[in-house]
Order: structure tokens, then sequence, then C-alpha cells
């Protein structure tokens, strides 16, 4: 049988690459490719993909919402997350929405391709290093809405007086919200905070 696979990336470099890499394997073609997470989704829905590459940094329409969206409407999607994003919170969210599995851009050409064959044939992938990144923060940290936009703004070099005019809120509110962060990434500063935050993909400096 032939995999019949839909690549999903911004960069046509990447695409190319990923394309060239599969189209060696004899089983493995590529049916399309789609530079944005809406794309993807009208993509999908002509060619009927085997197994679908996603990257997570998508433009118009991030790659969680699609894998969401796609899931959605195809239950049985089989889709891979192929990313540069290494955080825990990353590797939550894609499995959330719908993932089969999850690779990080530098993994060996390899593990692409036994990924690919493993998604085809129904199997849950998640190699060794994405499970010790899992297993390195437990438990697992969810912020709410509103202190995740604050810790984005935090990150942005915005102070507390301007972080409550962003979001409508009083000063005082602020530091609730950065109280409640705090304690619960288990910091002592905002700084820390932030740096734990990118680290672990919570938040993206490009969001």
């Amino acid at each position: 049988m032939t995999i019949r696979i839909l690549i999903a990336d911004d960069h046509p470099v990447v695409r190319s690459g990923v394309r060239t890499m599969l189209e060696n394997e004899s089983d493995m073609v590529v049916v399309a490719e789609a530079a944005d997470g809406v794309e993807i989704l009208e993509l999908y829905e002509r060619h009927a993909p085997d197994v679908v590459l996603m990257d997570l940094r998508m433009p118009r329409q991030d790659g969680v919402a699609a894998i969401r969206a796609i899931v959605a409407a195809h239950a049985n999607a089989r889709i891979v997350a192929l990313t540069s994003y290494e955080g825990d919170a990353d590797i939550y969210r894609a499995l959330d929405a719908g993932a089969c599995g999850y690779l990080i851009k530098d993994m060996l050409g390899k593990e692409v391709v036994g990924a690919v064959r493993s998604a085809a044939a129904g199997k849950r992938i998640i190699p060794p290093g994405v499970a010790s990144r899992l297993a390195e923060f437990v438990p697992r940290i969810d912020l709410t809405a509103r202190e995740l936009e604050v810790l984005q703004l935090t990150a942005k070099g915005l102070r507390n007086r301007d972080i409550a005019r962003v979001i409508g809120r009083t000063e005082e509110t602020v530091k609730v919200h950065l109280k409640h962060i705090m304690a619960k990434l288990g910091v002592e500063q905002r700084t820390e905070a932030v740096t734990l935050a990118l680290q672990r993909g919570i938040i993206h400096l490009d969001d």
C-alpha cells in the first residue's frame, strides 16, 4: 500500500526537504503541501491523505487549531506534529487536539519515515526524546486564558500598569494574576516565570 501524505509547513525549503526524504521511500507519496493552517483544511478535504505532517507554527491558523478542526471533521485522521517547538506544553496541546504523534524537526530522517509508517498503521508516536520531555515536568501546568494573556504581555516587557491597560483591568488585578502564575509555575520572580514558560512552550515570543 502506498501511504499518501500531506505536508503542512510555512517554509518552502522545509516542505521541499521533507517531500524529497519521504518520496525516496517506495511506499510513500506526497499528495499535497500546505503553507498555512487554513489551506491545509481545504487540501485535506480534497486529497484525503493517510497521514498529515503538521508544523505547529503556521500563519492564519496555528497547527494546533488546524489539527483540532481536521479531527473534528474526520475522527480517524492521522496527524503527526513535526515542529521546532520542544516544550511539554506544546506537546500536550498537540496531543490533546488529536495528533497521534509528535516529532521534533531535528530528529533523523529515519525517525520521520518510521513515524509516518506507524501513523498510517494506526499507532501512536511518542519518541523517547519527546517522552522524556513530558516526564521532565510533572505535574502538568494549566494556566487560565487570562493568566496566559498576562504572562504573554509580561514576556513582551510590559509593566503592570501597561498590562492593566491592555486587558482592561486594574493594576492590582494584574498583580494578583502574576502571583497566581508564579505559584503555579513554582517560581518567585516574574522573570523566572517568563523564562520557564518560554522553555516549556507555555507561551512563545512570536505569538
